[in-house]
Order: structure tokens, then sequence, then C-alpha cells
């Protein structure tokens, strides 16, 4: 399913390549292993292949879907659940569906919030982890490097609401 030199994303690291690809024995019995490397927070994760599928691992995006990413992240904002710490579940859940749309909508969402109430401390952790998650896997699907992609990002994020606010 994977090979070694594929773009993949695990939902909880983001984006990375599969390195290496291994059979190992733990308690008498053999599993291939990929190992991914994480770029953006020098992360080795190692997955077994069976499990592939069942912990979110999936191969990064096109540039086709990278489109579909920026009208979610222009898009008007959701409406969150007012207390923070079910904000705060609502957010985390999106993020571990490992969808890049969800997650998406995440960074969106905690950046209009941002801008306009302020974020409480962990959401502020959140939408820094969320954007560098996003901005990894949109780094391999644009062929950019890692400081390129976090500048493209904030770019767009800086656009978010602008548009619905100019019209208001």
């Amino acid at each position: 399913m994977f090979q070694i030199g594929d773009k993949v994303v695990y939902p909880h690291h983001g984006a990375g390549t599969v390195v290496r690809k291994e059979l190992r024995s733990a308690l008498g019995q053999e599993r291939e292993y990929l190992t991914i490397q994480i770029l953006h927070n020098d992360m080795v994760v190692n997955v077994p292949t069976e499990n592939a599928e069942r912990v979110g691992l999936r191969r990064v995006i096109d540039e086709e879907m990278v489109e579909r990413v920026i009208e979610v992240l222009n898009g008007n904002g959701t409406t969150m659940p007012k207390n923070w710490n079910r904000r705060f579940k609502h957010n985390r859940d999106k993020m571990k569906t490992g969808d890049i749309f969800e997650l998406a909508e995440v960074v969106r969402n905690l950046s209009l919030r941002e801008r306009e109430k302020g974020l409480s401390t962990g959401e502020k952790q959140m939408f820094v982890k969320a954007k560098k998650i996003l901005a990894s896997e949109l780094m391999y699907a644009k062929d950019m490097d890692e400081e390129g992609t976090a500048e493209w990002l904030d770019e767009v994020l800086d656009g978010v609401g602008v548009s619905a606010a100019l019209s208001a």
C-alpha cells in the first residue's frame, strides 16, 4: 500500500515521508512496519503496516485538493460552542479524524476567534499545532519549503473573514 518515498499524513503529527519498510519480530510474531520521518517536528513514527488505515495514515493531498482546502479556509466560520471546554473538545475531535478539510475548518475557526475574541491558552496551543499539521501537508502538496508554506498559510488566514466583514 505505501512505498518508501511516499508522502503521507499521520493525523496526530502531520505529514512526512516513508523512509523505511521493515519486518520486525515482537512477541514471536513478525510484522511489517513503516518508518515515517515527520519533517516539521523532527519526529520519527513507526506504524505497523496492517494498522496504517486504522490510525488514519493516508497519502498527502494533490494540488486540486489544495484549492478545496483554500476554499474551506476562506469560508465562513461555523457556529462553535460558547463554552471553551466544549469548543476545545469539538476542535480536538475534528483534528483526530485526520481529514484535511476538518483540520482546515479548525484552523479557520480558531483564526477567526483569535481575531474577534481571543483564544484561551489551550486554544492558542491547539491553533499552533493545527496550523503546523496543516502546513506540513500543504508543504508537500505545494512542493514548498517549511518556512515558505507557513508564511503562505498565514497570508491565506490574514484574508479569512475580511471579505465578509467588508460586505457587512
